[in-house]
C-alpha cells in the first residue's frame, strides 16, 4: 500500500474526562499502520480485508494511494452523501465486486445499474413495504421460538451463538423467500453459500491490478459448479410455483411473480426471478446473522447493557416470543442492533469505480480510479465518534442526531439496500426473545476476531456461556 498522501483532520473530543482510566473495549482489528505494497497488500487482503485499511483512516476524511491502480478511502459524510446519492451514476459498483458477485446473483439488484436496476427497482420496491414486511413477522416469531428451543438444549454450557444465529436466519429467509424451501436443500444450499462466500469472493492478484474481469480467476473457477446447482434449484422452484401457486400468506417469490415495472408493464423472467432470490437469499440470512451473533456478543461484553435490556424485553415479552407488534416498545434493544451494526457492519467496506473526473475532500479522483468507502473504519472515525471504540448503544438514543451518510451499515442513496427494514425487524425479534430468556457471558480466551471477506464475520464462532435468565 502506497499512500498518495493523507490530511489530518480535527479530533473529536474524548469521551472521557482527563485523568480516567481508558475504557475497556470490544475486540476489533488493528489497522494498517506503515505502506504494505502490492503484494502485502495482497496477502492481507485475502486473509481479512480490514488490514488494508489504514489506521489514520479512522482520524481523516480520506487517505488516497496506490496499489496497482489509484485508490481513495472516503470517510468523509459529504463525500459519501456525493458518491451514493448526488453523483451516484458516476459512481457505480467497482469492477471487482461486480465480478465477485455476479457469478452468484447475475445481473440482480444488487449487481445491476442503469436502466437494468431502475425497473428492477420499481418492482422490487413494494414487495419490501412495511405492510409485507409485518405480515412476514410471524415467521421470524417461530424461528425465534425454535433459536430459543435449540438453546435451551445447551443450558449450562459453551454455545456457537454465530451458528444457532445462521441457522435461525437461515430458516427465516428459506420460509419467506420460498414458503419453508419445498424444492430445496436448506443444508446444500447453505453449504454451496458458505463456500462461495469463503472462497470466491477473495480479492486475487488480477484484481489488485486492475485486469478486466473477463481474465479468469482461478478461485472464481472452482465454485461455478457449486452456483450452477444451486441456480437450477432455484430455477425448478419458480418454475414450480408458476404452475401451483402455494396459499397463505404471500412469500417473497409470490410477490415478485405478482409484481411488474409501472412505467414499462416488464415482469421478471424465471433468470431474473432467480437471480433477485438468491440475492434475498444470501443477503437476507447471512447480514442478520451476523448483526445477531455480535450483538449477543457485545451483551455478554457489557452484563450491564445485556440486564437492562433485558429488563426491557421481560417488562414487554413476559413469557412469549417478541412479534412484529412489539418493535416499538423495544427501544433499548433496537438500539444494541445499531450499535452492533456502527461496530460491527456486516458489509464493511463498498468499492466504487469512477466515471468521471472529480474532486473529493480537496482530492483529486480520475475517471477508473477505485473509490473505496470503508465502513468499519467511518463507523470508527474520531472525528465523527465520541471514543468511537466503545459499546454504547445510548449513542442511538436520538439517531436523528446521528449524520445519516457517518452511518451506513445498508448504504444510503437510491441504493440503499432495500431490505433494511426486514432485517431490522428480525435482529430485535429474534434478539429480545433469546435475552428474555438466556442470560450469556464470555467464554475466556474465546473472544471472537473480526474478519472481513465479504462480509464481517466472527472468525472461531461467537462461543458465549449459556444459563437461563
Amino acid at each position: 500500500m502506497t499512500l498518495i498522501e493523507d490530511r489530518p483532520v480535527p479530533r473529536a473530543a474524548a469521551a472521557t474526562a482527563a485523568g480516567d482510566a481508558p475504557p475497556t473495549v470490544p475486540v476489533s482489528v488493528p489497522l494498517v499502520t506503515r505502506p504494505l505494497g502490492l503484494w502485502g497488500s495482497l496477502k492481507h487482503a485475502r486473509r481479512n480485508l480490514l488490514e488494508i485499511i489504514p489506521e489514520i483512516a479512522t482520524r481523516q476524511p480520506i487517505v488516497s494511494g496506490r496499489t496497482g491502480k489509484r485508490w481513495h478511502m472516503v470517510m468523509d459524510p459529504e463525500a459519501n452523501r456525493r458518491i451514493l446519492k448526488e453523483k451516484v451514476e458516476d459512481y457505480p459498483k467497482s469492477d471487482v465486486t461486480k465480478a465477485i458477485l455476479r457469478p452468484a446473483i447475475g445481473e440482480s439488484l444488487f449487481v445491476a445499474e442503469g436502466p437494468h436496476w431502475h425497473w428492477q427497482r420499481r418492482v422490487a420496491a413494494p414487495v419490501f413495504s412495511h405492510r409485507n414486511i409485518a405480515a412476514l413477522g410471524p415467521v421470524m416469531t417461530a424461528a425465534a421460538e425454535r433459536a430459543s428451543d435449540r438453546i435451551a438444549a445447551q443450558s449450562g454450557r459453551a454455545a456457537n451463538l454465530h451458528h444457532e444465529m445462521v441457522t435461525a436466519t437461515f430458516e427465516v429467509i428459506s420460509d419467506v423467500t420460498l414458503s419453508g424451501g419445498e424444492g430445496f436443500d436448506r443444508d446444500e444450499m447453505h453449504r454451496a453459500i458458505d463456500g462461495y462466500i469463503a472462497e470466491t469472493a477473495r480479492v486475487s492478484l488480477f484484481d489488485m491490478l486492475g485486469l478486466p474481469d473477463w481474465v479468469p480467476r482461478l478461485n472464481r473457477m472452482f465454485t461455478q459448479r457449486t452456483m450452477g446447482d444451486m441456480k437450477s434449484v432455484a430455477d425448478a422452484a419458480i418454475e414450480a410455483r408458476k404452475t401451483a401457486p402455494h396459499t397463505g400468506v404471500p412469500d417473497l417469490l409470490d410477490l415478485l411473480l405478482l409484481g411488474h415495472d409501472a412505467k414499462s408493464g416488464r415482469r421478471m423472467t424465471t433468470a431474473e426471478l432467480r437471480d433477485n432470490l438468491l440475492t434475498f437469499i444470501v443477503a437476507g440470512h447471512e447480514t442478520t446473522a451476523l448483526t445477531l451473533a455480535w450483538s449477543l456478543y457485545l451483551c455478554a461484553f457489557d452484563p450491564a447493557v445485556q440486564d437492562r435490556a433485558r429488563d426491557e424485553a421481560r417488562a414487554v415479552l413476559g413469557d412469549r416470543a417478541a412479534t412484529a407488534a412489539d418493535l416499538a416498545s423495544l427501544p433499548y434493544i433496537r438500539r444494541i442492533v445499531d450499535e452492533a451494526l456502527r461496530l460491527y457492519p456486516p458489509a464493511a467496506f463498498l468499492s466504487r469505480t469512477a466515471q468521471k473526473a472529480d474532486t473529493i475532500c480537496g482530492r483529486e479522483v480520475r475517471p477508473g480510479d477505485t473509490v473505496m468507502l470503508p465502513i468499519y473504519a467511518l463507523h470508527r472515525n474520531h472525528a465523527l465518534w465520541p471514543d468511537p471504540d466503545r459499546f454504547d448503544p445510548d449513542r442511538f438514543a436520538d439517531p436523528k442526531a446521528i449524520d445519516r451518510f457517518a452511518y451506513l451499515p445498508f448504504g444510503d442513496g437510491p441504493r440503499v439496500c432495500i431490505g433494511a427494514s426486514f432485517a431490522i425487524q428480525e435482529a430485535v425479534i429474534i434478539l429480545a426473545t433469546l435475552l428474555a430468556r438466556f442470560r450469556f457471558t464470555r467464554v475466556p480466551g474465546r473472544d471472537p476476531k473480526p474478519v472481513l471477506i465479504l462480509t464481517l464475520r466472527p472468525e472461531g464462532g461467537v462461543w458465549l456461556n449459556v444459563e437461563p435468565a
